[in-house]
């Protein structure tokens, strides 16, 4: 819809969007730490256990949403610097930044409890709401960015409050209904008290440090990458922010396999079946690299359909996009295997070092200083630098395979508590 206004508008939620999901990936370090303990909790049979550790999960995420949104408030306009020098997309970025922060608090709670539903094998629970969350963003957007039924145009800043209510109005239903259901899920003031005593909160933050520090790292890492591609123009940001989502829903379906495997791999480790474990992984690997496959293949046929939502682009903005969006569909491959590993597989077998030290070592030792010296240094156009993005992805492969074959990573985490 955005895309409908301007490419300053296009560009601002852009970068604004990159710096959101930047902050959202903390808590959501915290709720994966969440998941691989409830995982193993629920294979285990361990309900209480499995309950605590979803409020501890929920306790540690609010924390960090309160202290994300005090950030948030007064460094919006620094933020966007990083990544573009042009005053009219910071002015609407940091704007957008700003408002869109207060969702971090229902975002806590979403990623909590939907953590622990998918660690249950339940998905489906907190994908219907996060379903009607969406749509309603995708009413409200129409509504408050254009101005539609008597409600003023307010353009991005429309995108930032639309965000605001949607989430709200989410997290309403899910704790309705975990209420209404009397669900094992839904803890009380007792399970918090529980849950913050020092024996479990000790190993929480041990798994959750490594783990919040690794996904910070991560996007931080594409935040910087964010940065980089601005040193090419705000032709190329503008380019770069029509592929960023259409990048994200590619993702999707990579990261819902690699979440699939973590549950799977989980449970098994906490039932003490450890012989299932690796075949289980190596199944779970192959199948994500063929979703990704088909994906991809429909991505490319795809891309005349995208790039005709996007009515505001330039003929060369819209051309340079179109670019990039070829290079995406062989991107999204490259990532297909590590993915998988790290987000999925490896990370719940406790293995959160490794998952640190390999996306550290290679995104910010290598992918981002050589994509870095192409865009600031030899003044590579703007589809070669992106192009460089995905170099790191090459390495990850060797590590992480290696990783899977070695066995190393089987850890039993609840086996002590249980």
């Amino acid at each position: 819809m955005l895309g409908q206004l301007s490419e300053a508008d296009i560009a601002a939620v852009g970068v604004a969007s990159r710096a959101i999901f930047f902050t959202t990936i903390i808590l959501t370090g915290v709720a994966t730490t969440g998941a691989l303990l409830a995982a193993q909790h629920w294979g285990a049979k361990d309900n209480k256990g499995l309950r605590e550790t979803t409020a501890l999960t929920w306790l540690t995420s609010t924390v960090g949403a309160f202290i994300i949104i005090v950030i948030l408030q007064f460094s919006a306009e620094m933020v966007m610097r990083l990544a573009s020098s042009d005053s009219t997309v910071i002015e609407l970025g940091a704007e957008y930044i700003r408002i869109t922060s207060w969702s971090m608090l229902a975002i806590a709670f979403s990623a909590s409890l939907g953590a622990s539903f998918r660690s249950i094998q339940k998905p489906g629970v907190s994908t219907f709401f996060s379903a009607i969350g969406i749509v309603c963003n995708i009413l409200f957007n129409w509504v408050l960015i254009f101005g539609h039924l008597s409600f003023p145009s307010l353009g991005i800043k429309g995108a930032a409050i639309a965000t605001v209510i949607s989430s709200l109005i989410e997290i309403t239903l899910f704790y309705g209904y975990l209420v209404y259901q009397k669900h094992l899920l839904r803890f009380t003031l007792a399970d918090i008290i529980s849950s913050a005593s020092l024996d479990k909160i000790t190993p929480f933050i041990r798994l959750a440090i490594p783990t919040t520090t690794n996904f910070l790292l991560w996007a931080g890492g594409l935040f910087a990458y964010t940065a980089i591609m601005g040193q090419t123009g705000t032709e190329g940001l503008a380019a770069f922010a029509v592929v960023t989502p259409i990048e994200a829903v590619s993702l999707s379906f990579l990261m819902g396999i690699a979440n699939a495997s973590g549950v799977l791999v989980g449970n098994h480790i906490g039932a003490k079946e450890y012989d299932k474990v690796y075949y289980q992984a190596i199944l779970m690997m192959i199948v994500g690299f063929l979703v990704t496959l088909m994906v991809s293949i429909t991505l490319y046929f795809s891309k005349e359909a995208i790039l005709n939502l996007f009515t505001a682009l330039t003929a060369d903005t819209r051309e340079l996009a179109d670019t990039f969006l070829s290079i995406l569909c062989v991107g999204i491959m490259l990532r297909s295997i590590p993915t998988t590993l790290v987000v999925g597989i490896l990370r719940a077998g406790g293995d959160v070092k490794f998952c640190l030290y390999q996306d550290m070592l290679t995104q910010w030792f290598f992918g981002i200083p050589i994509a870095a010296l192409g865009a600031v240094y030899f003044g590579y156009p703007a589809e070669i630098v992106y192009s460089l993005f995905f170099l790191e992805t090459l390495f990850k492969w060797f590590a992480c395979i290696y990783r899977l074959k070695s066995k190393k990573w089987i850890n039993n985490l609840v086996e002590k508590e249980v």
